[in-house]
């Protein structure tokens, strides 16, 4: 019984490879506005996928175009920024009992600061 297919397996696998392109870390980076070093240190620490090929990193258009995606930064929503809001101040908890406050002792340049004779 014939296949459906009537091309031979090694033929259908060449039309495959020749629509698949790889590309190094250094022309990543380059197409990126990066460093080589930059692309592969991601690569290292699985932020950004890659293809492990012959003991190198590679990656398809794919893979640079969810590069970008994984990277990309939205506008903030137009609600002011906190330090730009007015700010309620907080009531300090009770402390319990037997606790006291700790407050922050004047520095020695300052004590000697403040002396008569320096």
């Amino acid at each position: 019984m014939k296949s459906r297919d009537s091309e031979p397996s090694g033929a259908r696998g060449s039309s495959l490879l020749s629509r698949i392109t790889l590309y190094s870390p250094a022309e990543v980076a380059k197409a990126l506005r990066c460093s080589e070093w930059w692309v592969k240190e991601q690569a290292r620490k699985r932020r950004i996928p890659f293809t492990w090929l012959g003991g190198s990193y590679q990656f398809t258009e794919e893979h640079v175009v969810e590069i970008i995606r994984v990277f990309e930064k939205t506008p903030a929503s137009m609600t002011p920024a906190p330090s730009a809001a007015r700010r309620v101040p907080q009531q300090r908890k009770a402390l319990p009992a037997g606790s006291a406050l700790l407050v922050a002792r004047v520095p020695r340049r300052a004590q000697r600061a403040g002396e008569p004779g320096s």
